[in-house]
C-alpha cells in the first residue's frame, strides 16, 4: 500500500510540466551545452562591445544621456562587466569612449572581432535545434553566416534602442515625478526609476530571446508556444539580473581568485544566462509535445496513446495536475 502510494506521488511529480522541462534539458545536455556556449559568450561579448562602441561611439560619445543609458544597461546585463570605479568590473567605460577606439582602424579591427559573435550564434542555433530534436540546419554555410551576421546588427541595434528608450522613458518618469510634486531624488522616484528600467530590459530580452528561438534556429515556432518560453525565459533573466551581484558576489570573495575573479564571476554569469536560455527551448519543445506539434509545423494526431515528437517516438500524453502545470 505504501509503496503503491509512493509510485503514485512519484508519477505526479515526473508528470508536472517544470519536471518533464528538466528531464528533457538533461537528457539533451542542456548543461554541457551551455557550458560551451558560456565560454564562447564571454569572447563574443567583448567583441559584440567593442563593434558597438566602435562604429557607433560617435554618436554615443556626444550624447551623455545615451551613453550613460548604455553603460547602466550593460552593467544590469552583465554584472561585472563594466568598471564602476571601484576597479573590479573588467571593461573601463572611457576605454571604449577614447577617441583612439573611435577611428576607421578600430572599425576594421571590429569587422575581424564581430565573426566570434557570429559564432556564438551558430554554436546557439546547433544547441536549440539539439534540445528540439532537430538535426542540423541544412541551409547554405555562407546563407547561414550573412543571416548570423545580419542578427548580430540587429542585436546591437536592439541595444541601442533599448538604451534610447531608457533616455526617454527616464525623462517621461521625471516630469510625471515633477508633476506629482515628487522630489526625484526620493526612494519613491528611484524605486520607479528602477522598475521602468527593469522592465525596458525584460522587453528587450523578450524580444531577442524570440528572434533567437524562431530565426536564429531557423525553426518555425506557433506563437503560442515561442510566447511561452520567451516570457518564462526572460522573465528568469529578470530575476537574475536583479540578484546578479548578490549571486557572484560569493563565488568570487574567494582569495585565491582575486587576480582574475572578474572574468571567474563573467564565466558563471554566462553559465547561467546560456542555461536559461536553454531551459526556455526545452519548454518549448515540451509545450510542443503536449500538443502533438513536432516543431517542423506539422500537428500530429493526439489522442489516449499521446503525440510523437521530431524523432517520431512516442510521448506519453500528460494528464492530472501535472499536465496543467
Amino acid at each position: 500500500m505504501l509503496q503503491t502510494r509512493i509510485n503514485s506521488v512519484v508519477e505526479w511529480v515526473m508528470a508536472l510540466k517544470p519536471v518533464r522541462v528538466f528531464t528533457r534539458y538533461n537528457e539533451r545536455r542542456g548543461p554541457l551545452l551551455a557550458s560551451g556556449l558560456s565560454f564562447q559568450a564571454l569572447f563574443a561579448a567583448f567583441a559584440a562591445i567593442w563593434v558597438a562602441f566602435t562604429v557607433a561611439g560617435f554618436v554615443i560619445i556626444s550624447t551623455p544621456e545615451l551613453e550613460k543609458a548604455i553603460i547602466g544597461l550593460l552593467s544590469t546585463s552583465v554584472p561585472g562587466l563594466i568598471d564602476d570605479g571601484s576597479g573590479s568590473g573588467v571593461v573601463n567605460p572611457s576605454t571604449l569612449l577614447s577617441p583612439s577606439s573611435l577611428t576607421w582602424t578600430g572599425v576594421i579591427a571590429g569587422a575581424g572581432l564581430i565573426f566570434t559573435a557570429v559564432g556564438w550564434l551558430a554554436s546557439g542555433r546547433d544547441a536549440v535545434r539539439t534540445l528540439f530534436g532537430l538535426p542540423d540546419d541544412a541551409t547554405n554555410f555562407i546563407l547561414l553566416k550573412l543571416k548570423d551576421f545580419g542578427l548580430a546588427l540587429a542585436f546591437s541595434a536592439a541595444l541601442l534602442i533599448s538604451a534610447a528608450l531608457s533616455v526617454v522613458s527616464t525623462t517621461a518618469l521625471g516630469s510625471v515625478l515633477a508633476w506629482a510634486g515628487v522630489d526625484n531624488r526620493s526612494d519613491a522616484a528611484t524605486l520607479a526609476a528602477r522598475i521602468a528600467g527593469l522592465l525596458i530590459v525584460l522587453l528587450l530580452d523578450t524580444v531577442v530571446l524570440a528572434l533567437f528561438y524562431r530565426v536564429v534556429s531557423g525553426v518555425h515556432i506557433p506563437t503560442r508556444l515561442l510566447a511561452q518560453g520567451t516570457i518564462i525565459a526572460a522573465v528568469a533573466l529578470g530575476v537574475l539580473k536583479v540578484l546578479g551581484a548578490s549571486l557572484l558576489g560569493g563565488a568570487t570573495r574567494n582569495p585565491l581568485l582575486a587576480s582574475f575573479a572578474a572574468i571567474i564571476g563573467l564565466l558563471i554569469w554566462f553559465n547561467l544566462i546560456c542555461q536559461v536560455i536553454l531551459l526556455g527551448a526545452a519548454w518549448i519543445k515540451v509545450s510542443a509535445e503536449d500538443v502533438g506539434i513536432d516543431l517542423r509545423g506539422s500537428r500530429r494526431a493526439t489522442g489516449a496513446a499521446g503525440s510523437r515528437d521530431a524523432a517520431g517516438h512516442e510521448v506519453a500524453a500528460p494528464s492530472g495536475v501535472g499536465a496543467a502545470l
